[in-house]
């Protein structure tokens, strides 16, 4: 006995999936730049024929697409192409207040910059080697907040990776702990303790690089920031505990 209740899913089943494949197929296209922000989609007639669909397809790959925010539909004009969407923002800078805020970002930079440095060794030119050579005696005479951010961002443009210098900029001076939290006064140690042993580091990463020593590179890194998260763990405890 044929189950009469099974019937329907087949032909909504496959429609969903045409028009699935309409979506992927004009996403593919505004993605790639084919469809450019702000021009016209083609007609529904012309997508049908391009697709071998109905128009019901037609239109429900359309409310998919503006559900996305890749198109809109000006009623009797078309259909048109969007800004893409700005990226959101996964860290809030204004969010990093604590030990403990600055805690977790070094965890995260010394699983990111550890690397960064590893393929600025790798594949920096020598004019980057100079301009990293001109913030590190920015940080050993000014001790600058800013001249240890352009240090770290010049390591992160030096790997030819646009997406390390993307998270760098957008974390900011976060990404520095003595931008939000005296660290030397944390740690118990003197200011300028404190200052040479941070510019030592700094200049391990530097020869590293400058050497072409990946593997030398990757642990100054490495060091640095370690070093950098167990001092400010000490205090949390210390304070913690007292």
């Amino acid at each position: 006995m044929t189950d009469l209740t099974a019937t329907p899913a087949a032909p909504k089943k496959r429609h969903r999936n045409l028009a699935q494949g309409v979506v992927e197929s004009i996403g593919a296209s505004i993605r790639e730049g084919v469809l450019k922000p702000g021009e016209k989609l083609p007609t529904e007639s012309v997508i049908m024929e391009m697709h071998g669909v109905s128009r019901t397809v037609v239109r429900e790959a359309i409310s998919h697409l503006q559900a996305a925010g890749l198109v809109e539909t000006r009623h009797g004009i078309g259909t048109f192409v969007l800004e893409p969407p700005a990226p959101a923002l996964l860290i809030s800078p204004d969010t990093i207040r604590t030990i403990e805020d600055v805690l977790a970002i070094l965890e995260l930079r010394i699983s990111l910059e550890t690397e960064a440095a590893w393929l600025a060794a790798a594949r920096r030119t020598d004019a980057q080697v100079r301009e990293m050579g001109v913030a590190l005696q920015r940080i050993l005479q000014e001790g600058s907040i800013e001249a240890d951010m352009q240090f770290h961002m010049l390591i992160a443009q030096a790997t030819g990776n646009r997406y390390f210098v993307d998270i760098l900029t957008h974390l900011g001076t976060t990404i520095i702990p003595r931008a939000r939290l005296n660290s030397a006064q944390l740690s118990h140690d003197e200011p300028s303790a404190y200052l040479q042993r941070v510019n030592r580091e700094h200049e391990d990463i530097f020869h590293a690089i400058e050497r072409r020593d990946p593997e030398g590179a990757r642990a100054a890194m490495r060091t640095h920031l370690s070093n950098s998260r167990e001092r400010l763990r000490k205090a949390q405890e210390e304070s913690a505990g007292g």
